[in-house]
């Protein structure tokens, strides 16, 4: 078995009487329903940190400095709101109910 540190948490009345009424519902030890609630939460936390990416981030906002940086995009835009609507529609293979 793992190394054990103590720690104290003080719960509410309501969540004491949750915790000693799972613990005696499955047969586990209140430390140990404990335990494994906080060790779940830690995963999670680390999931969702693992899932967000500095780099990422750091490297998307330079390409839209960049952009800012060109400054604004000369000559008339070619395309109607209409024809990129019809154009959008028939790329997914959907008609247009007339």
């Amino acid at each position: 078995m793992a190394q054990m540190i103590r720690k104290q948490v003080t719960l509410s009345a309501r969540t004491g009487v949750a915790l000693k009424r799972l613990a005696r519902k499955t047969g586990k030890t209140e430390a140990e329903i404990l335990r494994q609630a906080i060790e779940q939460q830690i995963r999670l936390t680390q999931k969702a940190y693992a899932a967000r990416d500095p780099a990422a981030w750091q490297e998307a906002r330079a390409f839209i400095e960049a952009l800012i940086a060109q400054g604004p995009v000369s000559g008339e835009r070619t395309w109607t709101r209409e024809q990129l609507y019809e154009e959008r529609l028939s790329r997914y293979g959907h008609q247009r109910a007339h």
